[in-house]
């Protein structure tokens, strides 16, 4: 209701100011046309509405000589439902006074309650539109547990009309303990994001919040999000991939490396459609992405996809092997040319790809000075061993990868901008896991059945809110995390669905908090409670007074259980 306007700007222009030594008489005619503000001298005694003076019987008596109730009085820019709430015992007309105390004008009760009823109104109007808009199954209940509003949507995810149960205990259509919104009234704790089942077979993702005035629970509101289908979709996606790979395995390998690459969403989709079209190329292409979101399976997919397929695929973590050793780990080294080196000497990463293709991976972490000898190689397709001589001719493709942000460190000047340009020919951006979550059912899927196969266990059924729990995580980790739950999963399997408990503590849902402990007497309150308010250590001597039990508590205090709740945790006594 905060649109509702100051005072000032509801007062009524048609207003006159009478002295009240003004005949009734005369009153009574200037009323049939004005209100009237009536004075003594310059100050406010009393008013005379229009709808007032229509009540009042003509009498040969002057205004002065009528007792009239002190007119209540305020500034125009007062706030209208603060003075309505402060004055709600005794509220009339009232008189608008500019700063030097002028009449500026008056609002009649009638006006303020219908301009209140039409806020109102539209209010609810917004309410009702905004229940009626949203995806989501909304419900609203009061302090009691009646229904108050039932929209559109959780009428077709119930079946159940709102002529049906607007105006009844929701409690007399759902299992209490099934119910998020009676949980808030008797708690008074919000719920986010908590999986549900209402009813057999139905499959929910619910916030739910109580609803608060002045400090007290006056109902709650519930936020249904129908995951039926998913739960579904998911059971029928876990079948069809084991009949799936049933069938892989009878026919053989696909001979698309791209297949072992899993993706349904638009993101991923492009990114595939792009390193197909890189593969048949020479071309330099950098892979980015976070870490374990399968940039190495990407370089893997376009070196077997191109012309250099039957040659060596060589692989090297720049980020792994130590500063002092990587020059001889990239380039190799002449026989001699260090302590301990290998007589023969070793030839390095990129001459052993010679023909084929070297995967840089985490080239973000490769060392300043070894970025310079990288460039002359990208240039001139040709180095030195450490220790040599004589230089070294490769024809090497090179497939780079990095999850950091190569544009801010060209400007902290960690990494070369001209081997940047070298190595960004072609970019391919690999989506996080949490921007394409509808892929997680059919990975955890596939990498179920191959550690159930390395494990000689079963694959292992999967309980809905576990799966729910799987999509509402972000995978900071990405596709590797995601392979280390299902590896998790396929040895902890049972006969029974894999439920929740199972999972990573990580991934599992917070528990709501511990019981309020029994509260102390007064006389051993601790030093941080003797401050309290005078409401907060009468919440303590009920509870003490209730041994600890809440429910009475609440009820001595004139309070629900959810409220009590509520002013525990805001006095830090939860």
């Amino acid at each position: 209701m905060k649109n509702i306007q100051p005072l000032g700007r509801l007062a009524e222009s048609n207003f006159r100011l009478v002295q009240n030594r003004t005949s009734i008489q005369e009153a009574l005619a200037l009323a049939r046309e004005n209100h009237l503000v009536i004075l003594q001298g310059e100050r406010p005694v009393g008013t005379l509405t229009m709808e007032e003076a229509r009540q009042l019987p003509p009498a040969g008596v002057r205004l002065n000589e009528i007792a009239w109730a002190p007119p209540l009085m305020a500034g125009s820019e007062t706030d209208t439902l603060a003075f309505c709430r402060e004055h709600a015992q005794d509220l009339r007309s009232v008189v608008v006074l500019d700063d030097s105390g002028r009449v500026t004008g008056l609002v009649t009760l009638t006006k303020l309650l219908n301009v209140l009823l039409e806020a109102w109104e539209v209010w609810n109007a917004f309410f009702n539109t905004l229940l009626d808009t949203v995806n989501e199954a909304i419900t609203v209940v009061t302090e009691n547990g009646t229904v108050s509003h039932w929209n559109l949507a959780a009428q077709e995810m119930y079946n159940i009309s709102g002529q049906a149960i607007i105006g009844k205990p929701i409690a007399g259509f759902f299992e209490r303990e099934a119910l998020a919104t009676l949980k808030m009234l008797d708690e008074g704790r919000p719920i986010r994001q908590s999986y549900h089942r209402p009813r057999s077979g139905t499959h929910v993702l619910i916030n739910a919040s109580p609803v608060l005035s002045q400090g007290k629970i006056v109902g709650a509101i519930s936020s249904e999000q129908d995951i039926t289908q998913v739960v579904r979709l998911n059971e029928e996606l876990s079948h069809a991939s084991s009949q799936l790979r049933d069938l892989k395995q009878k026919i053989g390998p696909s001979d698309d490396p791209f297949n072992r690459i899993i993706g349904r969403g638009s993101t991923i989709h492009r990114t595939m459609a792009l390193a197909r079209k890189v593969a048949a190329s020479e071309a330099t292409v950098l892979i980015t992405g976070e870490s374990g979101v399968g940039k190495e399976l990407f370089a893997h997919a376009i070196h077997a996809s191109g012309q250099r397929a039957d040659k060596p695929f060589i692989a090297i973590n720049c980020g792994a092997i130590p500063n002092a050793l990587f020059e001889s780990e990239l380039f190799g080294y002449q026989g001699g040319a260090f302590t301990g080196a290998e007589r023969r000497g070793k030839p390095g990463k990129l001459e052993l790809a010679h023909g084929g293709t070297i995967f840089l991976d985490e080239v973000g972490e490769l060392p300043v000075e070894l970025q310079v000898k990288l460039l002359r190689v990208l240039q001139d397709k040709r180095f030195y061993r450490v220790g040599g001589t004589e230089p070294v001719t490769v024809n090497t493709r090179i497939i780079a990868a990095t999850n950091r942000d190569l544009d801010k460190m060209i400007r902290s000047g960690e990494f070369r901008e001209d081997l940047y340009y070298r190595l960004n020919v072609i970019a391919l951006e690999v989506p996080p896991l949490r921007e394409r979550t509808e892929d997680i059912p059919e990975l955890m899927q596939m990498f179920l059945q191959e550690f159930a196969l390395k494990y000689n266990k079963p694959i292992p059924a999967l309980d809905p809110e576990l799966v729910v729990t799987l999509l509402g995580y972000p995978w900071p980790g990405n596709v590797r995390e995601l392979r280390n739950v299902a590896e998790r999963l396929a040895i902890l399997a049972e006969e029974a669905p894999l439920d929740t408990q199972f999972l990573p503590p990580t991934l599992q849902r917070p528990k709501p908090p511990a019981p309020v402990p029994a509260p102390m007497s007064q006389a051993s309150v601790p030093a941080s409670h003797q401050d309290l308010s005078a409401e907060a250590r009468r919440i303590l001597q009920m509870l003490e007074q209730t041994k600890g039990n809440k429910a009475a508590a609440a009820k001595l205090l004139g309070l629900s259980r959810g409220t009590l709740y509520y002013k525990l945790k805001g006095y830090g006594l939860i």
